[in-house]
């Protein structure tokens, strides 16, 4: 789930999305299934130093990232649902969960092919963990429901071009019945 923060569900968040209740509970319902098929979960945020140094151009063309500085005010950098033990957490500083991260080696070494990625926003940090896992040699699938981003159009045009070329883009009954199909465990 990549970037699932208070910056984004928050009605007063510095990067507020609509809809994000029903964002929300779709992940929550999902990762859910994923726990108790007992597949890994795996949280990111963004995180960088109070002095924003380690933010780069990305921090040049999006100023309110310093949301995410150490020491910032506000939580929005926390995550609106708790990891629970046995949850991977990866803190990033860019789009992708993979880039300068040890993502795609902890899956890899899980045994991991297929990623199931959702969070905020389609369009960025969604877009750019996709494109990243096909690039990494997963099979990356986005699920609808579980991602959100500034309006209908932008969502809608970033999942066609998703499933037309990187991932492939699906509704939550349908991710949810493939996890209890290769899933071991009895539901």
């Amino acid at each position: 789930m990549v970037d699932l923060v208070r910056a984004y569900t928050d009605e007063d968040g510095a990067f507020a999305l609509p809809g994000m209740d029903a964002v929300v509970n779709a992940t929550a319902r999902l990762v859910d299934v994923m726990r108790r098929a007992g597949f890994p979960v795996v949280w990111t945020d963004v995180r960088f130093d109070e002095s924003m140094v380690d933010a780069g151009l990305f921090g040049k063309k999006v100023p309110g990232l310093a949301t995410f500085a150490n020491g910032a005010p506000g939580h929005g950098g926390d995550l609106v649902l708790e990891p629970e033990p046995g949850d991977i957490r990866i803190t990033k500083n860019y789009a992708s969960s993979f880039f300068g991260t040890t993502l795609a080696s902890t899956l890899h070494t899980a045994g991991v092919d297929t990623v199931i990625v959702g969070g905020v926003s389609t369009s960025g940090c969604v877009r750019a963990t996709a494109t990243d896992a096909l690039n990494h040699g997963f099979r990356p699938q986005v699920v609808r429901e579980v991602c959100g981003d500034r309006n209908s159009e932008l969502q809608e045009s970033n999942l066609r071009d998703l499933d037309a070329k990187y991932a492939d883009v699906c509704d939550i009954d349908d991710a949810i019945a493939r996890i209890k199909n290769i899933s071991e465990r009895n539901f």
